[in-house]
């Protein structure tokens, strides 16, 4: 017989599966907690963008409050624990998952196919001379290289039409030069030996794990990241989600079916859902959510806006790439998480110039959970002011101004007032 939970049972257990469900831990988090973070989740994003602060710091962040963002990098880049490449998106991830990424790192697509035809007909040999320059030098990045296929265009401000750039990145998408990051986010570029203790995956599968298993075992592991999910939901968290794998499809359904045999998790109906889902085994309903916490777009609870608009009713689109005059909620707005729903979105910027913390909009989340009373306007402001005192002492921004747009400007500009 297949069990059923309420969208709030629901929500409670994925926020738990978060790290999200309770109140942050006392004390700064060390790197014990970042390790435990990113072998909970498989996966930490990662984004150039910086109006607030690194794509890749706030989720630590939302889950465990303030901590050493530069101690964080060291460990995330310094310790040899963790490897960059495409997991969801460009994203960092424990080592122990190269096998599991090896398939992707090979895999044939449009792309690699396209830029590999470019840089033979336009720089013939270029590769062979970055590899073996990667090799010989590394760690280095683009510029280090530039002198072998010096510029033939100016750089733009959205592109880069180094052939050297281009042909590092060709070769980190298929695995065979290592990629980390120095100081200021810049990319450098490693041999895997080095780097991951391992073979560039093009010399060999001594290291491989089988594409299906690999598959398998990602699915494996987002369902215990994800705690309760679809099968679409549950693929999207490492975008196993190509028309031949999608979560819908024959593929989807086999992985669903083998975590179901082997005890991994158990079908369960969630009121109001059409598909049915998956519940991880040892997944936990706290019975009530205390957490508090601001939610970038690149926060694995943010990921999949299928999942966010049936699991919280948010229907939710970052617009950074959107233009001005077309924005409707602000460039880049944060969620604001409230025990087990969303209830206001903040567009935030850090004018470090001026040690401020700038709320250039505030909106009342115009979505509701499904059925989730509807809190005051005044207790919203009053917890996500207290909220932006914590981020902006984090982020050494001691003032906090914010700008009349929003249906919730008013009510939080006096409760950030009344602080």
């Amino acid at each position: 017989m297949t069990a059923s939970l309420s969208p709030a049972e629901a929500r409670r257990i994925h926020l738990a599966a978060q790290s999200l469900a309770r109140r942050r831990p006392a004390g700064r988090p060390r790197p014990a907690r970042f390790r435990d973070y990113l072998e909970r989740q498989g996966v930490l994003q990662l984004d150039s963008v910086n109006v607030l602060a690194r794509a890749h710091h706030l989720p630590i962040y939302s889950r465990y409050g303030p901590y050493d963002r530069d101690r964080f990098d060291r460990w995330l880049w310094g310790s040899g624990e963790n490897f960059e490449h495409w997991g969801h998106e460009a994203s960092v991830m424990p080592r122990d998952l190269l096998p599991e990424l090896h398939h992707r790192m090979r895999r044939s697509s449009s792309w690699k196919a396209r830029t590999l035809d470019r840089l033979e007909a336009e720089r013939p040999g270029l590769l062979d001379q970055v590899r073996a320059a990667v090799q010989v030098h590394g760690p280095v990045t683009a510029a280090d290289l530039e002198h072998l296929a010096p510029r033939e265009s100016r750089r733009g401000p959205w592109w880069d039409e180094s052939h050297v750039k281009t042909a590092l990145e060709y070769l980190f998408m298929t695995g065979e030069v290592a990629a980390s990051r120095a100081d200021h986010f810049r990319r450098t570029y490693d041999a895997p030996e080095r780097a991951w203790g391992h073979v560039g995956a093009h010399d060999g599968d001594a290291w491989a794990m089988d594409p299906d298993a690999a598959q398998q075992a990602l699915f494996d592991r987002a369902l215990a990241a994800t705690g309760v999910g679809t099968v679409r939901d549950l693929a999207d968290h490492f975008r196993l989600t190509s028309p031949a794998t999608s979560g819908s499809g024959p593929r989807g359904a086999a992985w669903a079916t083998s975590a179901v045999e082997r005890g991994l998790a158990s079908w369960v109906d969630v009121d109001g859902w059409r598909e049915p889902a998956l519940l991880a085994t040892g997944a936990e309903d706290p019975g009530r959510a205390t957490a508090s916490a601001l939610l970038s777009p690149f926060d694995p609870v943010c990921w999949f806006r299928p999942r966010l608009l049936r699991m919280f009713g948010v229907d939710y689109r970052i617009e950074i790439y959107t233009p001005a005059d077309k924005r409707e909620f602000g460039y880049y707005c944060l969620l604001f998480l409230l025990g087990d729903r969303f209830e206001a979105r903040v567009d935030l910027k850090a004018r470090r110039r001026d040690g401020v913390l700038g709320v250039e909009a505030a909106w009342r989340e115009p979505g509701r959970a499904p059925g989730a009373r509807r809190r005051d306007d005044a207790e919203v402001a009053a917890a996500l002011a207290s909220e932006l005192r914590l981020m902006s002492g984090w982020l050494g921004l001691p003032d906090i101004e914010v700008a009349p747009r929003g249906t919730l400007a008013s009510a939080l500009d006096r409760a950030v007032e009344a602080g």
